[in-house]
């Protein structure tokens, strides 16, 4: 595994690698949440491309816009543009289509794309998580409630002062709250936290949250149309997780026409560091169904 660099309209966005030797091998293209980076995903991506991976791909895991070592503008978080900087990123390394898996608020980026350019997408993979449209609309919004953090976040400068100078005490709340296989997790933990202390990261990731209102407003109009997502469409959330209550199937039924899903026993929220054997076998058989 390695990691490069790739520029897309002025900004510069870094990318960790799974380079397999394969000419013909199909790319996955790997999106994190909050509050991560793309390093969440170092036990998954040498099972996909490495010497024992059954089926190797190459494999393109990003720092979103704002987040790890990608650059942290002050504008464009809605899932649209974010979406744009992925497909500029597949671009960049000559990818026409790829198999998504979005964890977290990545999977809500990795939704956007799937809706507005199903042409680049062979399959979509969502960890743990609900349609943003699901979570505030039809009576759902007592659930988006219940996730008090996302409502704090929209909030404009409030979550940057009540943060300043205790970002390890707040980010350690939600790791040491969502999950089940902490010590999976906790010798990672200090390197997000980190992550999250560099210039401008909090913010960043608080303007994810802001662009809710934009990423509703977008996903009205396509739930309006009934646009619904064309893709092979795999839910996974974790047992213990954030939607351990919910059959999430039924709720990204209304959205997808190809659907399958189910939970993963002894895991919580994140999903890639908790359970990244199971993951990748659940990966592997729904690739070679959507073959």
């Amino acid at each position: 595994m390695n990691s490069r660099f790739v520029n897309v309209d002025g900004l510069a966005f870094h990318c960790l690698l799974g380079d397999t030797t394969s000419a013909d091998a199909e790319t996955v293209v790997l999106l994190h949440g909050w509050p991560q980076t793309a390093s969440c995903w170092r036990d998954v991506i040498p099972g996909l491309y490495g010497p024992d991976a059954d089926t190797q791909y190459h494999v393109i895991a990003p720092d979103l816009r704002g987040y790890g070592l990608s650059d942290k503008p002050t504008e464009g978080y809605d899932k649209r543009s974010m979406s744009r900087d992925i497909l500029g990123i597949m671009d960049s390394f000559g990818v026409d289509r790829a198999h998504f898996v979005g964890h977290d608020r990545g999977g809500r980026v990795a939704h956007r794309l799937a809706l507005d350019s199903p042409e680049r997408v062979s399959s979509l993979a969502v960890l743990d998580i609900a349609p943003t449209h699901a979570m505030f609309t039809n009576g759902r919004m007592r659930t988006a409630e219940g996730f008090f953090h996302w409502l704090l976040h929209m909030q404009k400068d409030l979550p940057e002062t009540l943060t300043a100078g205790r970002t390890a005490e707040y980010l350690r709340y939600f790791f040491e709250r969502w999950t089940v296989r902490r010590d999976r997790l906790e010798p990672h933990i200090d390197d997000y936290v980190r992550a999250f202390e560099k210039p401008g990261a909090m913010r960043a990731g608080f303007d994810d949250y802001r662009a809710t209102h934009e990423d509703v407003a977008l996903d009205d109009e396509d739930f309006r149309a009934q646009r619904k997502l064309t893709v092979p469409v795999l839910a996974l959330w974790g047992a213990g997780g954030l939607a351990a209550n919910t059959d999430i199937t039924t709720v990204w039924e209304s959205y997808t026409e190809n659907l399958d899903g189910r939970p993963i026993p002894d895991c919580g929220h994140f999903i890639p560091e908790e359970a990244p054997e199971t993951l990748l076998s659940a990966l592997r058989e729904f690739w070679s169904q959507s073959a």
